[in-house]
């Protein structure tokens, strides 16, 4: 059966006009300050958690230490749509400036903060100028490059994401040992102080036609009311809170309470031809694009985030990986996505067509996602290279293919587009983190104390049993594990033996809980491949038009 396909119609006379193209100065200045700033970006994800330990202890704050990543998470995420929608009304230099700005202002904040709270509020401020960074570098790629070269810049922007996971915890490390915590602040400064720079005075204007500007206030408050509950919600779900209790409940009640009062609100702006910062609009003019973009992007989010985030735990704590730094383990990982965005890339600019590679990359993630399933107690670290080589090549194949199929399909709304996917991938990560981390947490305390001899159960205290009722001490620091094993040889090789059968029987629970949650990411990749192959296909154009309606 043939693709459907969408041939682009030539340009008439009064479209001519908006052709546009940039000098080679102008678009190679405007890359190489987008591709530092979207590194800076990711990196500051990566770079954060290293330091965790030594900025609790510094600033004495170990009880609210999860707001660090919280603050940044809810303020970077809640401003994504509003960025995307002001950059099609304003123009994509100014606000990506002003983001810039904004996050270079919160990371010098936040190396300077002298207590916890002075941090959370800094590192909230560094999200609020976050937000807009990844969804307007794409939309100014889309501005710089007719669709058809779109694909080979898309798929570079995406493998810098793989490599500041390499590069972010070693650094991080390298940074807190030698220096102090604050540099992995202090490092975005130079850097993204070159790249403003660069694009100050280089980048062109990339200013849409806008005959009317019409600013949604209602819109952007509707939508910072809506998604930080839901981001709440699925952050403290079975941590702070089980899932079912009143918090989480009433957290997702208002989340869906608010989001229903946007979709209308939004509604009735289109209807009265204004511009809302989400237009529902978007789903019923491109269903079978913009629509089956935004849903694979969320849902292979969700199926191979929390993979790629427990992969290193398997390795660890089941294999015994002698690598203590996780980032150091998940370099084959990040390394085969690099190979997949670039790759997948140039595939799109070479062929003008996008569905194939959609669903390839859909079929590499549920591949993956099947090897995962074959990890037990017995696997060997090739058995986890090659689960990880394969599920690489299918999270690089998804960064590039589904923002350069929006934004051929809407032109007119390119950053608003650009945007959503941008939120949906958040959202999907931060869902899917929440989802598997739940099924690895319910499952691991049954499937411990069910892989425990019944006659150590009997024998050993339930105190010095429910040490081993959190895996991480397989992972503990120091020499946690060299303390209670020498505890345990107290009582000659009889207490040895205990011992080594409450380590099996730790690795055996981790092994099978991160199984469930293998389970769950397979058949969520499964619907991810089925909804890829309704991706209708329009042809790349050579033809390069001004952004804006």
């Amino acid at each position: 059966m043939q693709p459907e396909l969408e041939q682009p119609l030539p340009p008439s006379p009064a479209q001519q006009e908006d052709l546009v193209v940039y000098s080679r100065r102008q678009t190679l200045a405007t890359i190489g300050g987008i591709l530092l700033i979207l590194f800076l970006a990711t990196l500051d994800q990566t770079i954060v958690a290293t330091a965790l330990p030594h900025i609790a202890a510094d600033l004495q704050g170990f009880t609210d230490l999860a707001w660090v990543g919280i603050a940044y998470l809810l303020t970077s995420t809640v401003t994504i749509p509003i960025y995307g929608k002001l950059s099609d009304l304003l123009g994509r230099k100014l606000i990506f400036l002003f983001s810039i700005g904004v996050f270079l202002i919160g990371s010098a904040f936040s190396g300077l903060a002298r207590s916890m709270a002075q941090l959370i509020v800094f590192r909230a401020l560094q999200g609020i100028g976050a937000g807009g960074l990844q969804p307007i570098a794409s939309a100014a790629i889309g501005d710089l490059f007719p669709p058809r070269e779109r694909g080979k810049w898309m798929g570079l922007t995406g493998s810098i994401y793989a490599l500041a996971a390499i590069v972010g915890p070693l650094a991080g490390g390298w940074l807190t040992d030698h220096f102090s915590w604050r540099w992995i602040f202090y490092v975005n400064l130079p850097i993204g102080c070159l790249a403003l720079i660069m694009l100050l005075w280089l980048m062109p204007p990339l200013r849409p036609r806008v005959e009317r500007v019409f600013i949604d206030y209602g819109g952007a408050l509707l939508v910072g009311l809506g998604t930080a509950p839901l981001l709440l919600a699925f952050s403290w779900a079975g941590n702070q809170y089980a899932w079912l209790s009143p918090q989480i409940l009433a957290l997702l009640a208002g989340a869906a309470l608010f989001l229903t009062v946007l979709v209308l609100y939004a509604a009735s702006l289109e209807r009265r031809g204004l511009e809302p910062i989400f237009e529902p609009g978007l789903f019923r003019r491109s269903p079978r694009v913009f629509g089956i973009a935004s849903l694979v992007t969320i849902s292979l989010n969700i199926a191979l985030m929390g993979s790629a985030y427990y992969l290193p735990l398997f390795i660890q704590g089941v294999i015994g990986s002698s690598a203590t730094n996780s980032g150091l383990v998940v370099i084959p990982l990040a390394l085969a996505a690099i190979v997949g965005a670039v790759t997948t890339g140039l595939s799109l600019s070479l062929t003008g067509r996008y569905k194939w590679q959609a669903v390839a990359g859909a079929a590499l993630a549920l591949l993956g996602a099947l090897l995962l399933l074959r990890l037990n107690m017995g696997s060997q670290w090739v058995d986890a290279l090659m689960a990880m080589l394969v599920l690489g090549l299918g999270m690089g194949a998804g960064q590039a293919v589904y923002t350069t199929a929006v934004q051929n399909a809407l032109p007119d709304k390119l950053g608003q587009a650009t945007a959503a996917l941008a939120f949906f991938r958040q959202l999907g990560g931060t869902i899917s983190l929440a989802v598997l981390g739940g099924i690895v947490t319910s499952s691991y305390v049954p499937a411990f104390h069910a892989a425990l001899p019944a006659a150590l159960r009997t024998a050993l205290p339930e105190r010095l049993i429910s040490i081993f009722d959190d895996p991480l001490v397989l992972l503990a620091p120091g020499n946690t594990l060299l303390r209670i094993r020498a505890a345990f040889a107290a009582y000659g090789p009889q207490g040895l033996r205990a011992y080594a059968a409450l380590l099996t029987a730790v690795k055996s629970g981790l092994a099978q809980s991160l199984h469930q949650a293998f389970v769950a990411s397979a058949l969520i990749s499964l619907l991810t491949l089925l909804a890829s192959c309704c991706l209708k296909e329009q042809v790349l154009s050579r033809q390069h038009r001004r952004s804006g309606p």
